[in-house]
């Protein structure tokens, strides 16, 4: 019967996923993802409900559209599939439905911005600033006392985790004009402070510069043996985009508690 919860709970946060494909390819696009049919991008054939089945229609059309049989992008079963993970690991969590369904919200945000990233190198202000608020709301709830305590230590502390998380970004940001990192990290890290607080946010952003510094090394490794067969040149003006990994330091410290600052590791408690 556990298993049975946990399947309809992956179906269901699939199901989900697969709207946030629509919000992640409609954004900023001029389209709504709450209205109009979905098509496929290359032949304009609008899709039946058979080919939008999550995870499962990519897999039985062998990633193709079923009309030009062009390749379709695997962003649409991962995200499918990373929404599914995502909603039964909040549903371990043991949490108030009404903190659970929150939680949702937020790391459904964080999943659309960390491939709105990957896919155009740049996190919008609209979903920064959505984050940010939600980090925020988030904060005021989980304040033990009620809201009067904001303002008493160390919840006043806790208050000022975002905009110090935010500075470095913003000083590298102006140092830099830009060329260095892009100031939508910096937004990220003032929701990342507020959503988990000094240390654990901070934590959050350090296991994100580790991440991104092992993936970078490995990604280098590959290109020069890449290029050792194929005599292609390398460059080492690639941008990488961080906000990804600075959503994956998030997720990783907020299920484990890990804090670098003093060295604990504090894994949560599944039902």
């Amino acid at each position: 019967m556990d298993f049975l919860i946990l399947a309809i709970i992956f179906v269901f946060g699939a199901i989900i996923g697969s709207f946030l494909n629509v919000v992640i390819y409609r954004y900023n696009s001029g389209r709504s993802p709450l209205t109009g049919r979905s098509q496929c991008f290359a032949c304009g054939k609008t899709l039946s409900w058979y080919e939008l089945i999550p995870v499962a229609s990519f897999l039985v059309q062998r990633g193709r559209c079923r009309g030009c049989k062009v390749r379709l992008s695997w962003q649409y079963p991962l995200v499918e599939v990373i929404s599914g993970a995502m909603f039964v690991a909040i549903f371990l969590l043991g949490k108030p439905i009404l903190e659970s369904v929150y939680l949702v919200v937020i790391f459904s945000t964080l999943l659309i911005i960390a491939v709105y990233d990957l896919r155009h190198q740049i996190i919008p202000d609209g979903l920064a600033a959505l984050f940010a608020i939600l980090s925020l709301v988030w904060f005021f709830y989980t304040v033990p006392g009620g809201f009067m305590n904001v303002f008493h230590f160390p919840h006043l502390w806790a208050l000022l985790a975002g905009p110090m998380l935010f500075f470095p970004f913003w000083a590298l940001w102006f140092v830099s004009q830009g060329r260095w990192m892009g100031l939508g990290d910096g937004k990220l890290a003032l929701g990342i402070g507020w959503f988990l607080g000094a240390t654990l946010g901070g934590s959050a952003i350090m296991l994100a510069f580790w991440i991104g510094a092992a993936w970078a090394l490995l990604h280098m490794a590959y290109q020069r043996l890449a290029a050792g067969f194929s005599g292609v040149k390398l460059s080492m003006n690639s941008e990488i985009p961080f906000g990804p990994f600075l959503i994956l330091g998030t997720i990783v410290v907020y299920f484990t508690g890990v804090n670098f600052f003093d060295g604990s590791i504090t894994f949560i408690t599944f039902l």
